[in-house]
């Protein structure tokens, strides 16, 4: 079988996402190929997992650029030939469904709704589309069933299939107490101090704003306590100067993006996002392999993540800073309890989101929408010549 993914954006879990899929699809012998813009990880480290990579370059938001990017897209599409068109998040999937229009059998999958990430005439124009799109689409495929309940309840019509998102147990495993204290050795934190890290893109979805601000309450109780940022993106500066703004800015360090965040999990008490949209986002699973317990905000696929005792207790509402500081404020305070939460999280990960698993769903998947199109593999139907 032949695999076409597009994906835009190229860094961060969707990134994740793409990279991992392309390892297992090609171990299981498929011929798998990535389209996305160039700059970011993707691209590399697509190609390390052995998949061909095809430039298309694309902005990451919709623009004046979009109409360009899906007639490169048909192009790229024309000469691939695959047996499945994946497209991932809004942009891909934006541009994929224009330019191939169903002659493709196709599968969205849309890493959070775009709907949710905007406000007013945009969000209502972004709801148009989908509704519309949707025909596009063979299946449209969600991380979380809340995501799916979220696109019905918009009035999306499609043929819906729900497949968590997974993570690399091998690769994102528990350290042991020596491996702990050389990791904090490393990264300059002392070893008392309880440290809460939050690894994501610095940008609106992820929260950081609220995290600061729950900070600030949270060095009043604990000033002992450390927080460290982990990840870049557009948000920097503005989260840097919400951090000189804080009581002991000291207390609190932004790292930048980083390659592999396993040492900063490694050193963590606590892995904190306090998204304000998700499908189901990667960074509290791969922090859970490691075993470090979470703390998340109520968004899509946050409390189907958690084991069942977690999900009242380490799940908080959106935008609630008081809340999230006064959990934060009880789970740093017991630093031997966040060492039981996170064997049970590392369980539990084990059980629900081993990457293999995500994989073998995935092929089951392609090869239904394969026959059911009617498509012999490696005998793709042309692509319509205009939109």
């Amino acid at each position: 079988m032949t695999i076409l993914h597009v994906s835009q954006p190229v860094d961060g879990g969707v990134a994740r996402v793409v990279v991992d899929l392309v390892r297992g699809q090609r171990a299981a012998g498929c011929r798998v190929l990535v389209a996305c813009p160039p700059g970011g990880r993707l691209a590399r480290e697509a190609a390390a997992a052995g998949a061909r990579v095809l430039d298309w370059p694309a902005e990451r938001s919709p623009g004046p650029s979009t109409a360009g990017e899906a007639w490169r897209l048909r192009r790229i599409v024309r000469r691939a030939e695959p047996d499945v068109l994946h497209l991932h998040s809004a942009k891909a999937g934006l541009a994929g469904r224009l330019a191939v229009r169903g002659a493709v059998p196709t599968v969205f999958q849309p890493h959070a709704w775009s709907f949710a990430a905007v406000e007013g005439a945009l969000a209502r124009a972004s709801l148009r589309w989908e509704r519309h799109a949707t025909r596009w689409a063979r299946t449209v495929l969600c991380v979380s069933e809340r995501e799916r309940a979220d696109g019905e309840a918009a009035g999306l019509v499609a043929d819906w299939r729900v497949v968590p998102n997974g993570v690399d147990l091998e690769h994102f495993a528990p350290a042991d107490p020596a491996s702990r204290r050389a990791a904090r050795m490393t990264l300059g934190l002392v070893q008392a101090d309880p440290l809460a890290v939050c690894v994501g893109r610095l940008c609106r979805q992820k929260g950081q704003d609220v995290l600061l601000d729950a900070w600030a309450k949270v060095q009043g109780a604990r000033p002992e306590a450390r927080l460290v940022l982990v990840g870049g993106g557009p948000d920097a500066e503005a989260l840097a100067e919400r951090v000189r703004g804080l009581p002991d800015p000291s207390r609190v360090r932004l790292v930048g993006d980083v390659a592999d965040p396993r040492l900063w999990l490694a050193a963590a008490d606590l892995a904190v996002l306090p998204s304000r949209w998700e499908g189901m986002a990667l960074a509290p699973l791969e922090a859970m392999a490691c075993g470090r317990p979470v703390l998340l905000t109520d968004v899509p696929g946050a409390r189907e993540c958690l084991p069942a005792a977690e999900r009242a207790r380490a799940v908080v509402p959106v935008e609630n800073p008081g809340l999230l500081a006064e959990r934060l404020v009880e789970f740093l305070g017991n630093r031997i309890e966040c060492e039981r939460r996170g064997v049970s999280a590392r369980a539990h990960v084990a059980d629900h989101h081993d990457i293999g698993g995500v994989v073998r769903q995935m092929a089951v998947i392609y090869r239904t929408i394969v026959r059911a199109q009617g498509v012999p593999m490696g005998r793709t139907g042309r692509v319509p010549q205009r939109f």
